[in-house]
């Protein structure tokens, strides 16, 4: 286990600060572990398991989408980005 601060977070998710920061709130996004009265950090396993549960999301979601009639297929937003 690592200890990542703010910007390593940042980095790896492709988040900007205010936006994890909002996300913890909203129970959306691994919770911060305080290390001294001015500095917080994440564990790097949870966050890790967190972007591949949002990779794993839009795996099942492309999937989803293929499996629509191709009437509703037309109507979705499926990017060809999606499909590879």
């Amino acid at each position: 286990m690592k200890i990542l601060r703010i910007e390593d977070v940042s980095n790896l998710t492709g988040l900007s600060k205010s936006s994890i920061y909002k996300q913890v709130r909203q129970n959306q996004f691994p919770q911060s572990i305080k290390l001294t009265a001015r500095a917080t950090g994440w564990d790097s396993r949870e966050v890790e398991k967190w972007i591949t549960n949002k990779i794993n999301q839009k795996l099942v979601n492309v999937q989803d989408k293929a499996l629509l009639p191709l009437h509703e297929v037309g109507n979705s937003e499926v990017s060809s980005e999606d499909l590879s």
